[in-house]
């Protein structure tokens, strides 16, 4: 009996030690997990290659085995050629002490899908700081956008992380497949130039607040609320408390003055604008846009990325951050009930064709 005690005993102590170095181990494996969210990683794309890639499939189902092995041959005789000129000229860099290779032009191709909030931007910074460690005279920038705007904060900062690449001396096109509304037109109008699909949703220039009030509510239930503030506006329009006209004009004037701060914004940026007739929060498709001025071409980002595959090196630049399970099933389940909300509101508000 005094043996199984001992025994039983001993087995505590072992079970107890294993759950307190598995403790342990979790504990440091979250805060490496913690570690690698915050660096991420930067992923290329060499999206002319994908290009030539899938024509070389394509002409392998198009023409018969006679072209494609001839083209094959071809190709690989091109290869040993640009090979021999590299490595002599690497020889004669090498000798002469000359290190200025012949830079080929770029594009970098940069996709932002914005929330209302704005946090892409937190990738976005990492991938203009990438692009113009490395950017040269003749590279270009391409920004495909869509996003129906948000908090002025969080587009004030995406816009300032465009203003970076203008600043640096980069051509920089905007491109709107679906839409760029709002805080999404605060950043297309940094661009050199905006291209826009026929009916993609552009403008929306303008400044919205909008909250529910539960007062009423509250006090049908006997349930009272206390807010307290220092300062005249602190607080302007609540949601639990009773709200006054002072109140409501003193955020319709701060609403004001965001929507003048917008406008001269947009000035700025695109000074043939007519804002008394674009400014108004009323939004166009692609086609009207460019008639107003809104923007400058009527093309799909897929045209503008293949037609630079064929003449230079087209390369999307993504940087994405390590996520644990926990936040992508958060993530996925986000993105399930904005859908399905979306759906809802468009249905309910939208024209359907």
């Amino acid at each position: 009996m005094e043996f199984l005690l001992n025994y039983s005993l001993f087995l505590t102590k072992i079970i107890t030690i294993a759950v307190i170095i598995f403790t342990i181990l979790l504990i440091i494996k979250g805060m490496n997990n913690k570690k690698n969210i915050m660096k991420g990683e930067l992923e290329i794309t060499d999206l002319t290659e994908q290009y030539k890639q899938t024509i070389e499939q394509l002409e392998s189902h198009l023409h018969d085995e006679i072209f494609i092995k001839t083209r094959n041959k071809v190709n690989k005789q091109k290869e040993k050629e640009q090979a021999k000129l590299l490595k002599k000229k690497i020889k004669q860099n090498t000798k002469e002490r000359c290190f200025d290779l012949k830079h080929e032009a770029h594009l970098f191709v940069l996709d932002f899908n914005g929330s209302i909030d704005a946090k892409e931007v937190d990738s976005l910074r990492e991938e203009v700081t990438a692009i113009l460690a490395v950017a040269q005279k003749g590279d270009e920038v391409l920004l495909k956008l869509e996003t129906n705007g948000g908090t002025i904060p969080g587009y004030g900062l995406a816009s300032s992380q465009l203003n970076r690449i203008k600043s640096f001396g980069l051509p920089l096109t905007i491109s709107v497949d679906k839409v760029a509304a709002s805080g999404g037109y605060m950043m297309a109008c940094i661009a050199d130039k905006i291209v826009s699909a026929p009916f993609s949703i552009v403008g929306s220039i303008g400044v919205i607040a909008q909250l529910p009030n539960f007062n009423k509510l509250l006090k049908k239930h006997n349930i009272e609320f206390e807010e307290l503030t220092a300062g005249e506006y602190k607080r302007t329009l609540t949601m639990f408390g009773k709200n006054n006209e002072k109140a409501r004009k003193k955020l319709k004037e701060e609403l004001e003055e965001m929507h003048v701060l917008f406008k001269k914004f947009i000035h700025k940026n695109r000074p043939e604008l007519d804002l008394e007739k674009v400014a108004t929060g009323e939004h166009w498709f692609g086609i009207q846009a460019k008639e107003l001025g809104l923007v400058d071409e009527i093309q799909t980002s897929d045209d503008l990325v293949t037609n630079a595959c064929k003449n230079k090196t087209v390369l999307l630049i993504q940087f994405t951050k390590k996520k644990r399970f926990t936040d992508k099933l958060a993530n996925i389940t986000g993105k399930l009930v904005n859908s399905v909300l979306t759906q809802l509101i468009n249905r309910k508000q939208n024209p359907m064709i």
